[in-house]
């Protein structure tokens, strides 16, 4: 006979308590295997796929795409035993047990943990009681709640969300499309006053045109890695004293060797950048001056100095700007680095940088310039003292013994906590890095 288990959203090991649904990648009737990916989610740090510990079929999908669950709380379920070739079950209420340890092991965010959703209390409320152990459960067929005067109304999970965002009530809406279906304009209109769909409202308003301009305004929750940054920013922004100073230099040699090593066998395939050098000159630099390396620890009362690069690099993605570490950066060589960063920010263009890979950074690099952007004043990341900022390299006028000539020029600009870096550390760090990039052979001497 059928054996059902529910498979619970994992706690990703980085402390967070939920996450949003992205896409499924299974569907009711598919057949899975041990370690097969079922979902994709997104927490407060990353886009994570999900791998499911049991074999079998799935049978129901409990979460629709675009909404947000708690860990731990049940999102699938799936029978294990689709061909009954388990022993049958005693007469009472089957329970689940728990994977084996060495069957869960490969999967992340995955143990001991009960599949029973345990919110936070509140203050002032009774504790708690224990979480009973995980009970396996049939999937219930799908009944639909029929609400005032027995309406269903009829919507696409996209459709439910926004009137969720925006607490429209679906009940009270007619749909404009076929059949009666609900559409986003017809929410929009709701959330305006109206219930006709918003493309044929016509309101008065302050403007000549007459036309209301929520009507052409859109509205994105604020979750996510967009949450998760804007509250890293504000912190630092508010806790640590940011100092910017700014460095222009002629970058001619550094593109002129670039090009050398382009067509060197050892190079060969090898994606050499200018966020490669200037990753090398950090870290040559951050020996020197070890202070840009260095951390604030508020409740100990302590300067950490680190003895290790951990070097993060900006990444635009489309899910917002992640922050992924090449570990011990200062341990490789410019082709390491080359090849290390190189396989980085093609991980974070996917948005496939796990939450692991974006911890515990010591100092950070931005690069602009592939914006076209001359330079500009970064924010430093939690947890470390110092982001350097590459601008663009361009052709510019510069003075050469005494003569006017073209050449590659490069604005770098560097921001550190004054709580730790003084003026002097962070000019002779910036010094340093400027040096390297307008001559690479300055490296021989560091």
């Amino acid at each position: 006979m059928p054996e059902y288990k529910q498979f619970p959203l994992a706690d990703t090991a980085e402390g967070l308590t939920e996450a949003d649904i992205i896409a499924w990648q299974v569907k009711p009737g598919d057949k899975v295997t041990v370690n097969q990916i079922v979902v994709e989610v997104e927490t407060a740090k990353a886009a994570v796929e999900l791998p499911i510990p049991w074999a079998g079929v799935v049978t129901e999908l409990l979460v629709e795409p675009g909404q947000t669950v708690e860990v731990g709380a049940p999102i699938l379920t799936i029978d294990v035993d689709p061909d009954g070739k388990a022993a049958p079950a005693p007469a009472a209420a089957p329970v689940a047990e728990e994977p084996a340890e060495e069957e869960m092991k490969p999967l992340v965010g995955y143990g001991s943990k009960a599949v029973v959703t345990q919110r936070r209390a509140r203050k002032g409320a009774a504790p708690a009681a224990p979480a009973a152990a995980p009970v396996a459960v049939a999937p219930q067929p799908a009944v639909t709640p029929q609400p005032k005067g027995g309406y269903v109304p009829l919507a696409k999970p996209p459709v439910r969300k926004l009137a969720k965002d925006l607490g429209v009530d679906l009940h009270a809406l007619t749909g404009s499309a076929d059949g009666g279906v609900i559409t986003r304009d017809d929410v929009r209109a709701a959330a305006n006053g109206s219930t006709a769909p918003a493309a044929t409202v016509s309101t008065v308003s302050d403007s000549d045109s007459g036309y209301d301009p929520a009507t052409r305004e859109r509205r994105v929750p604020i979750k996510g890695v967009r949450k998760a940054t804007a509250a890293a920013m504000v912190q630092s922004a508010y806790t640590a004293p940011h100092v910017t100073e700014f460095l222009t230099i002629d970058v001619t040699p550094m593109m002129e060797f670039r090009e050398k090593l382009k067509k060197s066998r050892e190079f060969a395939g090898v994606k050499v950048t200018p966020l490669t050098f200037a990753a090398k000159a950090v870290c040559l630099a951050a020996k020197r001056t070890p202070d840009v390396n260095a951390v604030w620890d508020e409740a100990a009362q302590e300067i950490v100095y680190k003895d290790y690069v951990h070097l993060g690099i900006a990444a635009a993605t489309p899910r917002g700007l992640v922050v992924p570490k090449v570990r011990d950066a200062d341990s490789m060589s410019l082709k390491e680095l080359a090849i290390a960063l190189t396989e980085l920010t093609d991980v974070a263009r996917e948005g496939k940088t796990t939450p692991a890979a974006m911890l515990g950074g010591t100092i950070t690099i931005t690069n602009v310039g592939v914006f076209g952007v001359d330079t500009g004043t970064p924010i430093i990341n939690p947890g470390e003292s110092a982001i350097l900022c590459l601008g663009a390299i361009k052709d510019t006028p510069w003075v050469v013994d005494g003569e006017i000539k073209v050449r590659k020029v490069l604005q770098l600009s560097l921001s550190f906590d004054h709580r730790v870096v003084d003026g002097q550390q962070g000019s002779e760090f910036l010094a340093d890095v400027g040096a390297l990039l307008a001559d690479p052979a300055v490296a021989i001497t560091y």
